[in-house]
């Protein structure tokens, strides 16, 4: 169970990397992100969180801003793993320190 914890952990922390990147490559090409080949790159990598965060969102949100709803929430759902992560690996109160 501890082997899948860690390496969902992993993946989340991929995609919120690659939601990450999206975002600051849009910042820095000053309007031309459209035609940045990384920012591209960074759009396949992260489409199907995307496509994911678009399920689960009313329709009253935009389109340009699932990105970073999607990294929000994959911020959180990280956060959880860390806390399942080390309350695996957390000695039981009942044995002795030493």
């Amino acid at each position: 169970m501890g082997d899948l914890v860690v390496i969902f952990k992993g993946l989340v922390e991929f995609a919120g990397l690659i939601l990450l990147g999206q975002g600051l490559v849009y910042i820095l090409s000053f309007g031309r992100h459209e035609t940045n080949a990384v920012y591209r790159l960074f759009r396949l990598l992260s489409s199907p969180v995307v496509k994911s965060v678009r399920v689960i969102t009313p329709k009253q949100v935009a389109d340009k801003h699932l990105p970073m709803v999607g990294f929000f929430l994959l911020f959180w759902l990280w956060f959880g793993l860390l806390l399942a992560k080390a309350a695996m690996f957390v000695p039981s109160s009942g044995s002795p320190a030493g």
